[in-house]
């Protein structure tokens, strides 16, 4: 019950990443709302063990506004917000990426960063204490060809939480961050082109541990960094990859 007491939020928790998150916190004894796009499955993984779920559009400052003033009005306050929600492009040359995906990639990877910390920042500073994990990811570390502009918005979302942890520290909040590798997510594939034995056998061959990340071993990692075991560390953009950054 290392959450007991505590509030959380946990965006793009449909699926993947943030469903193991949303599971964990919840298991630890935090009240979590479980925030898609995909309100149906944001509401299978809250039912599943008593969380909320809410459905919304992380690009939408409308939308992540309803958001944090449904959780605040259920929950009490929020002491947690895991900026989970993520999308790609598919692998391209730089100079083929349509402007559209452009777009769609930094409104939900990077946007979304900024409205949820316009919204929930003033409430965290007025009670004096909270904590922010953003989900990055090794492309924005060490960047893979042919997701150039993913690899951008991952490295954004890296500087923007040193960024906030400097700012933020004075008002006792913590902001950090982790970088996974590839996991069995909904987005492998689309990071991939396309799944094959072959094209995962790549992927792995360059992953020392020699496997994909899993939404357990996200979920122990955000546990640790959002649990006040962590009071002293923020800043930190923590690599969950089995060594693939080395």
């Amino acid at each position: 019950m290392r959450l007991d007491g505590k509030t959380a939020i946990v965006t793009g928790a449909g699926s993947g990443f943030g469903a193991g998150i949303s599971r964990r916190f919840l298991s630890e004894g935090a009240q979590v709302m479980v925030a898609d796009i995909n309100e149906a499955a944001a509401m299978a993984v809250a039912d599943e063990f008593g969380g909320l779920g809410h459905g919304v559009d992380v690009s939408s400052g409308a939308g992540i506004d309803a958001m944090i003033d449904r959780a605040i009005e259920v929950m009490g306050h929020v002491d947690i917000l895991v900026n989970n929600a993520g999308v790609t492009h598919l692998p391209a040359a730089m100079e083929e990426v349509t402007e559209a995906d452009f777009d769609r990639v930094f409104a939900v990877n990077c946007k979304s960063v900024y409205l949820a910390a316009r919204r929930l920042v003033p409430h965290l500073k007025e009670r004096g204490q909270g904590a922010i994990l953003n989900v990055a990811s090794t492309a924005g570390v060490s960047p893979r060809p042919r997701l150039n502009w993913y690899n951008a918005s991952k490295g954004w979302m890296n500087t923007a939480t040193k960024a906030m942890a400097v700012e933020l520290a004075p008002h006792g909040i913590r902001v950090n961050a982790l970088n996974p590798v590839a996991g069995e997510t909904p987005l492998l594939k689309s990071f991939m082109g396309e799944d094959t034995p072959e094209i995962r056998a790549k992927f792995l061959a360059t992953i020392p541990l020699g496997r994909f990340s899993t939404p357990e071993d996200l979920a122990n990692a955000a546990l640790y960094l959002c649990s006040d075991e962590a009071s002293m560390i923020t800043g930190v953009c923590m690599e969950v990859d089995g060594g693939r950054c080395i």
